[in-house]
């Protein structure tokens, strides 16, 4: 896979040493790392936890969330937006749903054109983490707090991206998700959707897949190096963990 344009990378790497200003002012290097691996083992392990929103209980996992997966999450959606060749119309919006820190709707944008971005999540730290993310990046949008079925959806052209969000839902949550999205491809509009790997973690997979299949759209499996910034990599090796690789399944259903 081709490497991210400069100008993603230089953004990349100035928005993490703007992370790493703002999460490590009131924690060290070891407790973020030490959190980090907690927050690993909440998402191999712990799974059925996510759903009562414990990822993100407490100021370290928050910190390590943001200076770790939220990276990772801009990159894989950068290189698979660019590699599937999705776009957002000019004049259009693209949504977030489940944003987390903003990452992955900022990583479509600076892999595509800067259009107006639209997030929501039920965590109030997701919302504010992911308004300073996108300032920080220079985009323009706004986040909501609230339960996805809250959600509406702009009455212009719009695309929609869900990275790493839609197995933490509960399930009726996914399900009602499920059939809005599927309208939302049905009517031309772009979607997109990210998940690991691992069956085991994603076992409401293959139903998504027909669906979308059925729908027009296509599932991919991805799987390559990237370069990733200093702070990323040493939180990789300090956590015992291992992302010389990055790996992810997609959704995909392209505008009509």
């Amino acid at each position: 896979m081709a490497p991210l344009p400069q100008a993603v990378q230089s953004a990349l790497e100035e928005w993490t040493r703007a992370l790493e200003a703002r999460h490590l002012q009131d924690l060290t290097f070891q407790e973020v790392a030490r959190a980090l691996r907690s927050l690993s083992s909440c998402y191999v392990e712990r799974r059925g936890r996510l759903a009562a929103g414990d990822a993100l209980d407490g100021r370290g996992k928050q910190a390590a969330f943001a200076l770790f997966y939220a990276p990772l999450h801009l990159v894989t959606t950068a290189h698979i937006v660019r590699s599937l060749g999705l776009q957002v119309p000019s004049n259009g919006t693209l949504v977030d749903i489940g944003c987390g820190s903003g990452a992955a709707s900022a990583g479509w944008v600076l892999a595509d054109r800067h259009v107006p971005l639209l997030g929501i999540d039920r965590s109030q730290w997701a919302v504010r983490e992911t308004e300073w993310t996108w300032r920080t990046l220079g985009l323009r949008g706004h986040a909501v707090h609230g339960d996805v079925r809250r959600l509406r959806f702009p009455r212009g052209p719009f695309g929609c991206v869900s990275a790493f969000t839609v197995n933490e839902l509960p399930a009726a949550t996914r399900e009602w998700l499920k059939g809005r999205l599927l309208d939302v491809a049905k009517d031309g509009h772009p979607v997109l959707i990210i998940e690991p790997i691992a069956g085991r973690v994603v076992p409401w997979w293959e139903e998504w897949s027909s669906a979308f299949a059925a729908a027009g759209g296509e599932e991919r499996t991805w799987r390559f190096e990237a370069e990733l910034p200093e702070l990323v990599q040493r939180l990789d090796r300090a956590a015992g963990l291992s992302h010389r690789e990055l790996t992810a399944r997609s959704l995909c259903a392209r505008a009509g």
